[in-house]
């Protein structure tokens, strides 16, 4: 037990120090540039919508326009534009008659709050002590860079995490309904609502797939075609920017068409996991579709790494073994040093997962010098597939 609390004391320390830090980092980052982070770009797009119509929030002179309007002192570039989806800029639209910097942190206070509420729900130790994954959390370069660029990540992150707690307490069709606030960052959660479907959780699919339907229904109607040209157009031409490449298999791969078809069949791949662990916790298979999305995604950048902190929190609170809670600090290390090492080991962590899931599911309930993790994850399949299914 002195070990033990020696080690809690210890993790307790270490993560809030790299808390303070890298709020320290954040603000003295925002009070540089008030400028310099992506939801520079939300804003100018919403301002074009407001005062010209949704059909334009793609025009990059008039996204140059606002930028200039709201003192930025950016110049549309390849990366610096509105390139998220219609719904996003709807979002930051009820922000729009504020000043900039007050929206600003107007914004990160909706972040955060997405963040302590996936911590408070994923977070899978009981008493004070879970307050370490949150110190933790903040500490973790993925997810305060993603705070201080507006990155709506940790709002794709919380969905997800609701959605777990809407299955967890028999609400399928809030489950299904809460992803509809994936679309602001899609690629994050793209095998979220198929993995319902293979999970055999129909109704929430079929909610998920409704509420999807409807925004791209409404963002289409919004865009008139003149919108949709524009949209697609930046959509391939951010295609051929490198770094929106350089953190996926095409920096690995001969050409585009084969980086696809790769993509495709690891999407495949996880979704017939998926459909192996339907029994099991739903944080299990969630957990398994966000890993498995991740390493089939044509567009991730460091920032949207914070899907793989709820990947972890989801494999420990769901599991008993010991291999969950290594893979978990491995990529909690593999992010933090990503600047240094690049996306190769985590593509390759990613991708180890699914190979050690596939090969022996039982993994999850081992232990080190434990025969018996099989039936120990057999007794835990049996126990999770109490929950309802429809």
């Amino acid at each position: 037990m002195r070990r033990r609390n020696l080690v809690i004391a210890g993790a307790a320390a270490a993560a809030t120090v790299s808390a303070a830090y890298d709020l320290w980092l954040w603000l003295t980052n925002y009070l540089s540039d008030n400028f310099h982070n992506d939801f520079t770009f939300y804003f100018a797009a919403a301002r074009v919508g407001v005062i010209h119509g949704g059909k334009f929030i793609y025009d990059l002179n008039l996204q140059q326009e606002q930028l200039d309007a709201i003192g930025s002192h950016i110049t549309v570039a390849q990366l610096a534009r509105y390139v998220s989806p219609p719904p996003l800029s709807w979002f930051v639209t009820a922000l729009t008659p504020l000043p900039y910097q007050v929206a600003y942190w107007i914004w990160s206070a909706v972040l955060v709050a997405a963040l302590v509420y996936a911590w408070h729900v994923a977070a899978p130790t009981p008493g004070r002590s879970r307050v370490i994954f949150l110190a933790a959390a903040i500490g973790w370069l993925p997810v305060i860079y993603g705070l201080q660029l507006g990155q709506p990540a940790l709002l794709v992150a919380a969905s997800v995490v609701m959605c777990y707690a809407f299955l967890r307490d028999r609400e399928p069709i809030w489950a299904g309904a809460v992803l509809g606030l994936i679309v602001f960052k899609p690629q994050l959660a793209i095998l979220v609502p198929p993995a319902l479907l293979v999970a055999g959780r129909w109704r929430a699919f079929v909610a998920s797939a409704v509420a999807l339907a409807a925004l791209v229904v409404l963002s289409l109607i919004d865009l008139e075609s003149h919108g949709i040209n524009a949209y697609l157009a930046i959509l391939r031409f951010a295609t051929t920017v490198p770094e929106n490449q350089s953190q996926t298999l095409a920096a690995w791969l001969p050409n585009l068409f084969v980086t696809r078809a790769v993509q495709a069949l690891i999407a495949l791949w996880t979704l017939a996991l998926v459909y192996r662990l339907r029994h099991r916790d739903p944080r299990v298979w969630l957990a398994v579709a966000l890993v498995g999305g991740l390493a089939a995604s044509p567009y991730v950048h460091y920032d949207d790494l914070v899907m793989l902190g709820v990947a972890a929190l989801f494999f420990i609170g769901a599991t008993r073994g010991t291999w969950p809670r290594i893979a978990a600090l491995a990529f909690f290390v593999l992010g933090e040093g990503f600047p240094i090492w690049g996306a190769g080991p985590i593509l390759a962590g990613e991708v180890l997962v699914l190979v050690l899931l596939s090969a022996r599911p039982g993994v999850l309930d081992e232990r080190f010098g434990d025969p018996g993790g099989s039936d120990a994850g057999e007794a835990t399949s049996s126990a999770a597939s109490a929950l309802d299914t429809a």
